[in-house]
């Protein structure tokens, strides 16, 4: 376990430490549309914020017992879904680009789905411990904690916000088989949410527009796929070894949301394949480390706990990775941990937080040594 603890502790440092290195990189010279100067280190010293906050978060959840998150399952799922449904009223919630995700206060924004992502793998849980014995019944595998999931999804999607509804319903479909719900039963759920989403797609001019683009990236370089197809630019020309840190020319009003969602395009462009290819091992570790806890907790919970964070995290992960690369179409997932945005990076520090707590209880379970006074110790030796 220590060896896990220490490696997952390792790959999130040289992830926030390549994060905040190259926001430095990508926003010093950065102009943006309207201004007559550089952002400069702006978005650095905002992101520094918010990861020194994500740090105390991280530190206080490894130190509570995760048995906590138990007991404050429900109240924690409320408050989230009150979130949500205030994020939607007019004047409460501020909307960029016609959707209305964000609470705004002052200069400083935050997103409430980040924090729901959270509520959502605790409450699910706490469900499968609670059931874990009719876990294989349709009642009580599919239909109640389908209403749960449901509940909080519908409010994520109508933002909207479709990338982050079908990463949280993968992340809870994936935890619920692993609780033992049978796939006959959960199939049916599954493909009439993609009948569901295909029909939203194409009611949306703009996200199937997106679609199309990522079908036929070289007819629609020049529009819609003009980010994507810039990307994979930058990913192209880094070579081996990159341009060098400070380089790279993609950044300079080319690749849009070269400091957020496309990030890693700028990383394959200013410093190559290699630290491409070291981010991507940093996030297998990070999964190998989650599971390696998850198969160790000291209980039901604590599996499933550290399953949904590892599942959230690796899929978060890989969604954004494959966006950048054009494997997937554009999701607007930040890459975690590297992307600038404060909401996202202050959950996922919380979230690794917790995956060291269910390790902390897993190992002092197991080293816990043995009472030589305990009833059945003395009748052992009585016997002898």
């Amino acid at each position: 376990m220590k060896i896990a603890t220490t490696t997952l502790a390792a790959c999130v440092a040289a992830l926030l430490t390549l994060g905040l290195v190259m926001l430095y990189s990508t926003s010093m010279n950065d102009v943006p549309r309207g201004a007559v100067s550089p952002i400069g280190p702006k978005f650095l010293v905002t992101q520094l914020m918010w990861c020194g906050l994500g740090l105390v978060a991280c530190v206080i959840a490894a130190s509570v017992d995760y048995q906590l998150l138990k007991k404050f399952a429900w109240p924690i799922f409320g408050i989230a879904i009150v979130l949500l449904v205030l994020v939607l009223i007019p004047g409460v919630g501020h909307k960029i680009k016609g959707a209305s995700r964000w609470f705004k206060f002052g200069g400083v924004s935050f997103q409430p789905s980040e924090v729901a992502k959270l509520a959502l793998i605790i409450i699910t849980a706490w469900y499968c411990e609670r059931y874990q014995r009719k876990m294989d019944t349709l009642k009580h595998g599919v239909l109640i904690p389908g209403v749960i999931i449901a509940s909080m999804l519908g409010l994520i999607f109508i933002e909207p916000d479709r990338g982050t509804t079908i990463l949280l319903a993968t992340v809870t479909g994936l935890m619920l088989l692993i609780a033992g719900v049978r796939l006959k039963f959960i199939i049916p759920p599954i493909v009439l949410a993609v009948t569901a989403l295909a029909f939203s797609l194409w009611r949306d001019p703009m996200r199937a527009k997106r679609l199309f683009s990522w079908l036929n990236l070289e007819e629609t370089k020049e529009g819609v796929g003009y980010q994507a197809y810039q990307a994979m630019i930058a990913l192209g020309s880094g070579g081996w070894f990159g341009l060098g840190l400070g380089n790279g020319r993609q950044k300079l009003g080319f690749v849009p949301e070269h400091h957020t969602d496309f990030i890693l395009s700028i990383i394959g462009e200013e410093l190559g394949l290699v630290a491409t290819l070291g981010v991507v091992l940093g996030f297998v570790l990070i999964i190998l480390c989650g599971v390696y806890i998850a198969t160790h907790a000291r209980d039901t919970f604590g599996t499933m706990l550290a399953s949904g964070i590892t599942f959230l995290i690796g899929l978060q992960a890989f969604i954004n990775i494959g966006v950048v690369t054009s494997a997937l179409p554009n999701k607007g997932l930040a890459l975690p941990f590297i992307s600038y945005g404060g909401s996202n990076l202050l959950a996922m520090l919380a979230c690794i937080g917790v995956l060291f707590s269910v390790a902390r209880q897993a190992r002092a379970s197991e080293f816990k040594p043995s009472n030589p006074f305990s009833s059945d110790e003395l009748s052992s030796a009585q016997a002898t």
